[in-house]
């Protein structure tokens, strides 16, 4: 059924009727005709013999109920009519709501057949819709494809999504595994709810939502998930800058609002293979709740071992050791890592390079000790500074009085604008480039200060 056949003639009559400056007046006049003879109990049984009479001809006796006097379902692309109906409720003294119905892709033929994934993407081709293959496949996709995987040899597996299976990549999740997919539409809550409840009886649920949409879970996040300490395992898709998908989008605060919570586990992988082996480790950890997160699009590329490891809960991997500067690279921020300690080590500059793999519990003997060993420290990630990874790293070294300079490496305190990202990296100073700039100075201070050797 179409959206003009669901609304109906006599509902279009109706809402053209009620949207008349004439009809208000006259309205406004029957109203007080009546009270003026039968008092307000007669205002008020009149106005429940309107609402039945238009409440079997569009939906609007539930607002009514909430009182806001419901005007619709009108056309949202015809603009004539948007125009007329807006100037008309700019003089209505009341709380109203507007109800407009639109076609999502209307006017493009590729997006009216693929609503879902003309949603948000990037680079097309207008002739057909058609975009370009990535040569790598995205976290989105291996998540749907590895959680397939697991779930045929374990039945407890099971997946939940909001409203976003093919964003979140659970499209094939649901293919194979039909009776233990739930799309609870957009309710993060509810999901997070139901996940609870999955987890209370023994099965295994992968929660799978948006980083900044998780936000909207956030109470469930302490007192259903955390105080009872249950084994749900969240995917936090979109983590870090998103990108084209914009600021509403950006999954710039998950760190912050969730390594404060007691019992959460979280961690952020460094490529596709460890990402797999992140999946692994969640779906045999059974001591609470414990998160992953990962950036939208395409990963390093690479390459994913046949088989699958545990890792190690709160160890960090030491991919290189060096004397002078120490950086821990977080997640997909570790390519720009290495790029940095090159550049670094170009200059004579020793440099070691971890990847922490684990925001929280944090490696905290591996960062004591080059600490301890390195004469700047310097930590990078897809997050904002405020409450993120890096001051993680401060707030553990100060409470252990080891002074060693940090140097973090961050977004700012503010929204990040829509673009793509190395532009908005390069902008705001997320890159390897800018990381060797802020390290040069207090290297070069230190050496300063240091006794020459005779």
């Amino acid at each position: 059924w179409s959206i003009a056949k669901n609304v109906g003639a006599i509902a279009n009559y109706l809402n053209s009727i009620v949207t008349n400056p004439t009809y208000a007046h006259l309205h406004d006049k029957a109203r007080d005709f009546v009270q003026a003879i039968l008092g307000k109990t007669g205002v008020h049984l009149a106005h429940k013999v309107e609402e039945s009479v238009k409440g079997l001809l569009v939906p609007s006796v539930i607002f009514e109920e909430l009182g806001l006097r419901y005007y619709g379902p009108i056309d949202g692309h015809d603009i004539p009519l948007l125009t007329q109906t807006f100037e008309f409720l700019k003089t209505q003294e009341e709380p109203v709501l507007l109800h407009i119905l639109t076609k999502k892709g209307k006017g493009y033929e590729p997006a009216i057949k693929q609503p879902d994934k003309f949603h948000g993407l990037g680079k097309y081709k207008i002739e057909s819709g058609e975009t370009a293959p990535t040569p790598t496949p995205t976290y989105s996709e291996i998540i749907g494809k590895t959680l397939a995987k697991f779930a045929e040899t374990n039945q407890k597996i099971v997946a939940i999504t909001a409203a976003m299976p093919s964003g979140t990549g659970l499209t094939h999740f649901a293919k194979a595994h039909a009776s233990r997919y739930f799309d609870v539409g957009i309710a993060e809550e509810h999901a997070t709810l139901f996940a609870c409840g999955l987890a209370t009886q023994g099965l295994t649920p992968f929660l799978t939502i948006y980083s900044t949409f998780f936000q909207r879970a956030y109470d469930m996040a302490i007192h259903d998930i955390a105080i009872q300490k249950l084994n749900v395992r969240l995917c936090m898709d979109r983590a870090g800058l998103s990108g084209d998908d914009g600021p509403t989008h950006h999954g710039l605060f998950d760190i912050g609002y969730l390594r404060h919570i007691p019992n959460w586990v979280h961690m952020q992988p460094k490529n596709e293979d460890e990402f797999v082996d992140m999946l692994w480790t969640m779906a045999h950890y059974n001591s609470g709740p414990i998160a992953v997160r990962y950036p939208r699009g395409s990963g390093t590329g690479a390459q994913i071992k046949p088989e699958p490891k545990l890792l190690e809960i709160g160890k960090a991997e030491v991919v290189q050791h060096g004397r002078d500067v120490a950086i821990f690279g977080l997640g997909n921020m570790f390519e720009v890592a290495e790029e940095a300690a090159r550049k670094l080590e170009e200059k004579g500059i020793s440099v070691a390079l971890i990847n922490p793999r684990w925001i929280k519990p944090m490696d905290t003997g591996t960062l004591e000790f080059f600490a301890r060993s390195v004469e700047v420290l310097c930590t990078i990630e897809d997050h904002v500074l405020h409450n993120g990874f890096g001051c993680a790293v401060m707030e553990h070294l100060h409470s252990q009085m080891i002074n060693t300079p940090v140097v973090r490496i961050g977004w700012p305190d503010q929204f990040i604008e829509h673009g793509a990202v190395p532009i908005l990296r390069k902008k705001h100073g997320i890159t390897a480039d800018a990381l060797v700039e802020k390290v040069l100075p207090l290297l070069r201070r230190k050496s300063s200060l240091r006794p020459s050797v005779a």
